[in-house]
């Protein structure tokens, strides 16, 4: 039938039971599943309440069947494995028995945290939600466990967004979700075309589906926050088609890209990044990096400066700023404190003086500047120094190269954090670019040797070092 959804899966009446749950009534629906209100038939029962999502089943092809498989595999397999604060938790996953409804037999039935509403909904009303800065904040949360784990939403738009019964959101609708595999992932040739990059536009289809990289969610961000924050699209045009079309003349450098006047100047840059014309242009703006912008834009503060773009150039900041102050800078070239002085030199040593009479600088962990993580080749903070006031996916290709660690691991470690508005304080890291394979966390003000096996590729501020 003309407008009939493919994947369309038969609507549940009232009173419909699957396992514990009794459906109440419809919630909403997407292009591959309905979702109910239910509650649980035992009274007390824990959760009391909660969100049917029927995944579609029924009479189609073989390929339509596996295609829906697949789907269903998707959102169950990333539900199962991550527990994340931001996104929508999953109870269960039941599977419909019910020969005399062949409609809804075996449908797959995840049963997930009910929400109070979502941020489509809310973009509804005659101006921005009031809320919108802090809701963005909490999407970036999301987008920042997703792909800390490995995963790309795939389909970061207003409708999944969920609104909780507290006022704070979480992300859903995960039947696109894909994790990476190397640099890029496969995900279903389905998306909405006001939140789809330029390159996924043109981009060829295979077998397994559309190749997708991270950035795809980060230009969705960029979409997400113009419209949460203006009430309007980023790019002109009266439909999606329009819209579309404005995307590829921008990606093809035929239109700039004009933000709208009213979205406020410290968002502006945010958006503005989000939406760079290419994957390359998007990649060093990466979730972690986005979250800690976008707290800062929310509390109405300059973010943090990042460090310069080579721990190089740090030190040499730093051996200025200390040469000023009056104080020696050998050490923070990788100077050796336990070095055994020359004859002569112990009282020099005793005094804060060199052999020439000059004082001498920190050599330790006391050059990790305030409000930076450091890591050190050698224990207790000697040798040379990587500093950072931000996140970093990955030490060698990212925003800040670490040259040695390339072939030497960190001996130790500085936490010189200050207090975070945001609570970010604890620095994990990983043994993998990506902030994947964590293999330590070290907490506020705290000085720790490493193991020397303990390859470190790529690190990020954490609210707790607590699994």
């Amino acid at each position: 039938m003309s407008g009939q959804r493919p994947y369309a899966v038969a609507s549940v009446p009232p009173g419909y039971r699957v396992g514990p749950w009794i459906v109440e009534k419809p919630l909403g629906a997407g292009a591959f599943g309905n979702v109910y209100a239910a509650r649980h038939e035992i009274p007390g029962a824990q959760p009391p309440r909660a969100a049917l999502k029927f995944l579609p089943t029924g009479t189609h092809t073989p390929r339509q069947l596996r295609h829906l498989r697949e789907l269903a595999e998707r959102e169950v397999s990333l539900l199962s494995r991550l527990r994340s604060p931001r996104l929508i938790r999953m109870h269960d996953a039941l599977t419909v028995d019910d020969p005399g409804h062949p409609e809804l037999d075996g449908a797959t039935v995840l049963v997930l945290e009910e929400a109070r509403s979502s941020l489509d909904a809310a973009l509804g009303a005659d101006r921005p939600p009031e809320e919108g800065p802090a809701l963005l904040v909490q999407v970036c949360e999301g987008l920042r466990q997703l792909h800390g784990a490995g995963w790309i939403h795939g389909d970061l738009k207003p409708g999944n967004v969920l609104l909780m019964k507290d006022g704070t959101a979480r992300l859903g609708d995960f039947n696109m979700a894909a994790e990476l595999e190397g640099t890029h992932a496969y995900s279903p040739a389905f998306a909405t075309a006001d939140y789809t990059p330029p390159e996924l536009l043109w981009s060829e289809i295979g077998e397994r589906g559309m190749q997708i990289r991270q950035t795809a969610d980060i230009w969705a961000f960029g979409v997400l926050a113009h419209l949460v924050l203006t009430g309007s699209f980023p790019l002109p045009g009266g439909t999606p088609t329009a819209r579309r079309d404005a995307a590829v003349r921008y990606a093809r450098g035929e239109d700039e890209l004009r933000l709208a006047p009213e979205l406020p100047a410290a968002w502006r840059e945010i958006v503005r990044d989000c939406l760079a014309r290419t994957h390359e242009e998007r990649a060093p703006h990466d979730a972690a990096s986005l979250l800690r912008r976008a707290s800062a834009a929310a509390a109405g503060r300059k973010p943090r400066r990042r460090p310069v773009s080579r721990p190089l150039l740090l030190a040499v900041a730093l051996a200025v700023a200390v040469s000023a102050a009056g104080l020696g800078a050998r050490a923070l070239w990788g100077g050796d404190p336990a070095a055994k002085p020359g004859a002569g030199s112990a009282a020099a040593a005793k005094s804060g003086e060199d052999e020439a009479g000059r004082t001498r600088g920190p050599a330790g962990y006391e050059r990790c500047p305030s409000r930076s993580v450091c890591f050190f080749p050698e224990a207790d903070g000697r040798g040379e120094m990587c500093a950072w006031d931000g996140d970093d996916t990955d030490w060698a290709d990212g925003m800040n190269d670490c040259a040695w660690a390339s072939d030497r691991p960190p001996g130790s470690v500085f936490n010189n954090g200050a207090a975070d508005p945001n609570g970010y304080v604890d620095v994990t890291y990983f043994a993998e670019a990506q902030l994947r394979r964590r293999v330590g966390c070290v907490e506020k003000g705290q000085r720790v040797n490493l193991a020397p096996a303990s390859r470190v590729k790529s690190h990020t501020w954490a609210k707790t070092c607590a699994l």
